[in-house]
Parts: C-alpha cells; structure tokens; sequence
C-alpha cells in the first residue's frame, strides 16, 4: 500500500480507516474542529466508548465542539468512559486523526460537509509516511499539552462571558490601542473602556495581562 495518498470522499475514508478502527489495542488520537469535522463522529465516538480501546483514545476540539448541547453530551459520555478530552484555543484547521502513531488522516481545509448550496464533496489525506506522522504528531502533542480538559470547562467557577465581552478580550489580545478598538468594535472609547474594567472582575483579574492568561486557561478566548 502507499505510504500517501489521497481519499476521495466518505467512502473511500472508511474503506481506509474501518481495518484499523477495528484493532482492538489502537491508540487513537485525534484533533477536530467540533463533531462535524469528521463523518459520524458521533456514531463512531459511542461505538468506540463501548470497547476497552476507548481508554487509549484521545480528542481534541475546539471551543465551537460545546456549543450545541447535544455535542457538549456526546463529549460528557466519551470522558465518563475514559476518553481524554481536552479542549483548545489553538487554531485547529484541519482535522487530523493518528493510529497508533503510525499512520494519520487529514481533512482537507478547503472541503466541508456542506455549503449553501448543498453537500459538498469532501476529500481527505492517508499517511503512513514516518517523518510525516511524527511531525504533525509533535505539533498535536504541543497543542495537547496547552489545551484544558472537558471538566474545567464544565466547572460551575468558570467565568461565563457574553458575545460582546468575547470581542472585547479578543481585542485586548491583539494589542490593538484603545482607541483602535473602540472603533473596530463601534462603541465609544469610554464604554470600551468600562467593558474592559468589567471583564478585569469577571476574571477576578489585576491586569490587562493577567485578563488574557486566566482566560486563556478557561478557554474563553476565540478557538
């Protein structure tokens, strides 16, 4: 079999992937946007906690993963059976999935389940190519060890913020000045201002640094 190669559709997916879903003792680690990125990412996450295997899992999302509170169910059932699951704020922009480290799917960026205009035709990426798997397998380590588990997410202390305090500390993050930021998000710098005060209390935070880290370890920030 090639080392590389690229799959056309679902169902090519599967055909590839089915044969090593199906060894009992792989590891299976995989990084995605939410539960869509992937086919029946939730079929396949409830057949998979069903076995032993499950406790050699590892997912990785982004905050969009917990948005809908079907999806936040699915997660709470994959941790309750041993999956590790961990939530980031690095960008993750293609899913990528890595069995036993010895071979890895990736989807491709520019293709997504659907458009406006319909199903779209998705297409994905098999490696088997060592250096490849374990330099993209580095790059998901690095994102793992920053990422916050499922729980504290869940957490009843976590601070919760609105859409436009999001904004706010999305902007604090840029280094934008204030008043460039008051601009780009059309209020007055006093009230821009004011926001950021508030958020400094919700975070429980003495500086505008110190805002950013703490949301960073809560995960608030744009993933």
């Amino acid at each position: 079999m090639p080392q590389h190669m690229a799959l056309k559709g679902d169902l090519e997916l599967h055909a590839r992937i089915k044969p090593l879903v199906e060894l009992y003792d792989a590891e299976w680690v995989s990084a995605a946007r939410d539960l869509d990125t992937w086919p029946k990412a939730r079929e396949s996450a409830r057949l998979r906690i069903r076995r032993d295997g499950a406790r050699q899992a590892r997912k990785l999302y982004s905050p969009a993963a917990l948005a809908d509170e079907r999806d936040r169910e699915v997660l709470r059932e994959m941790a309750a059976h041993g999956m590790q699951v961990r939530i980031t704020i690095t960008p993750l922009p293609q899913g990528t999935v890595f069995i036993d480290r010895r071979t890895m799917f990736l989807t491709d960026p520019a293709s997504s389940a659907s458009s406006a205009h319909g199903p779209r035709h998705r297409s994905y990426t098999m490696s088997a190519e060592p250096a490849l798997v374990s330099g993209a397998y580095a790059l998901f380590e690095a994102a793992w060890e920053t990422a916050t588990d499922l729980a504290a997410f869940f957490d009843a202390d976590r601070p919760r913020i609105d859409a436009q305090a999001r904004e706010v500390l999305y902007a604090l993050g840029s280094g934008m000045t204030d008043v460039t930021a008051s601009r780009e998000l059309g209020m007055s710098l006093r009230t821009y201002r004011r926001r950021v005060a508030e958020l400094l209390v919700t975070l429980g935070a003495d500086s505008r640094f110190q805002a950013g880290v703490r949301a960073g370890e809560w995960g608030l920030t744009r993933g």
